[in-house]
């Protein structure tokens, strides 16, 4: 078994897993039992890379950064995901799991800190504008980790109906791999803007930072078998 990809169990060699409150058991095993039927789905794949192509604005454009490649004498390319709707890649993973969402008959799925509400006032007054009700989480320092604590009380209440839909690849199995498979785009770019620009569908490096991690399970979802590829992760 390879650590690198997810066994049947959910764990990546000696971590993974679902460690969660009785309260969500039944909940996480509808949605490890539908999320990758839903995913692989022709009707899901065909409304989903509408949406990134329409709505999100994708491919984003594989840059070569001249300057920095004559600094470093190398050949470097940068993925342009801050060009996305929103500046980011997270909106490839939220638009996926607000499609998941849907399908499983789940309607209710937005949270965020109170503060985060105020220094993303454009982004909030667009969702609402499309019709979401943005819950505020008041308490603590009303942020990220805040927002995450009320949205599991939450979907602890109110399972039947709600989606936790979480934008890192952290979390109960199987939120690692359902977020590594629809962030899974990025690669994929790359490969064919590789094979494009270059001739080949692989670099010798692939380097990737590392906040929440979907970015870069995103960006080495396609070269984890591949030898030829230096993963470097920061």
């Amino acid at each position: 078994m390879n650590p690198y990809q997810i066994d049947q169990n959910g764990f990546y060699g000696a971590f993974g897993g679902a460690y969660v409150p009785e309260q969500l058991h039944a909940v996480l095993q509808e949605l490890q039992s539908q999320y990758r039927d839903i995913i692989e789905s022709p009707a899901f794949q065909r409304e989903f890379h509408t949406l990134l192509r329409d709505y999100v604005g994708r491919p984003s454009p594989l840059y070569h950064a001249r300057r920095l490649s004559e600094k470093y004498g190398c050949k470097l390319y940068l993925k342009r995901e801050d060009l996305n709707h929103t500046g980011a890649h997270k909106i490839n993973n939220a638009l996926g799991q607000i499609l998941i969402a849907r399908h499983m008959g789940k309607r209710r799925i937005v949270f965020m800190g109170a503060l985060d509400i105020e220094r993303q006032r454009v982004n909030v007054e667009r969702m609402r504008m499309l019709g979401a009700e943005v819950r505020a989480a008041q308490s603590g320092s009303q942020t990220l980790t805040d927002a995450v604590n009320e949205a599991l009380a939450y979907w602890c209440a109110c399972a039947d109906d709600t989606f936790y839909l979480l934008g890192s690849a952290v979390g109960p199995h199987p939120y690692p791999d359902m977020v590594a498979r629809l962030q899974s785009v990025i690669s994929a770019e790359i490969k064919a803007q590789l094979l494009e620009k270059e001739g080949r569908d692989y670099p010798d490096r692939l380097i990737a930072c590392i906040g929440g991690g979907s970015n870069a399970a995103g960006t080495i979802y396609h070269y984890l078998n591949d030898e030829r590829v230096g993963i470097v992760l920061a």
